[in-house]
């Protein structure tokens, strides 16, 4: 049985405009940049680098239902630590698992120790009809039947590069380069 493959990347539907503040910010500046940007959370930093994160839920629960003053909360006296960071070449299931695994809906997007993005369990779903749709026309496109006898036009096994002349070798369709290699 041929293999499905249809990859969507964090880099693919991660937001790119990311919201950072100072541990210092006060509350009412961490809503301010919210409101601002129509964002629902806020990447805290210190030395540049993530240390927290802010979100609409943290703003009700630790500063009005407490009765706590806007203006004088300090971000870093709010936000929730340590923030879950992910790469961006990693695939949006491996951001899914890990979001529902630490019960989070938000990930930093780290690539080589600098911030890049951020993806939100709302990202990931909202792929979710591209990505039926990708795996679709891959279960289309995967293997175009031929006449007994003749190659095959599809996608190679091995190296994933579409090939008119693909041959089953040991269960495997693989493209006349990787037959070559693949010979002792």
């Amino acid at each position: 049985m041929v293999g499905i493959r249809a990859r969507v990347l964090v880099a693919d539907v991660m937001t790119k405009d990311l919201v950072t503040l100072s541990e210092t910010s006060t509350a009412r500046e961490v809503a301010v940049a919210m409101c601002g940007k129509s964002v629902g959370s806020v990447v805290i930093t210190k030395g540049g680098h993530p240390s927290g994160i802010i979100t609409e839920k943290d703003l009700v629960e630790r500063v009005l239902v407490r009765s706590r003053d806007p203006d004088r909360t300090l971000a870093r006296e709010i936000m929730s630590s340590p923030v879950s960071v992910i790469d961006p070449k990693a695939d949006v299931m491996e951001a899914a698992r890990k979001m529902a695994k630490l019960g989070i809906r938000r990930l930093v997007v780290v690539d080589k120790g600098n911030m890049v993005g951020i993806v939100t369990s709302r990202d990931i779903v909202s792929t979710a009809p591209e990505l039926i749709e990708v795996l679709a026309d891959a279960a289309r496109n995967r293997i175009v039947p031929s006449r007994e006898g003749e190659s095959l036009a599809g996608f190679c096994d091995s190296c994933e590069e579409w090939s008119e002349d693909l041959k089953e070798v040991n269960g495997h369709f693989l493209c006349e380069v990787c037959r070559m290699e693949a010979e002792p």
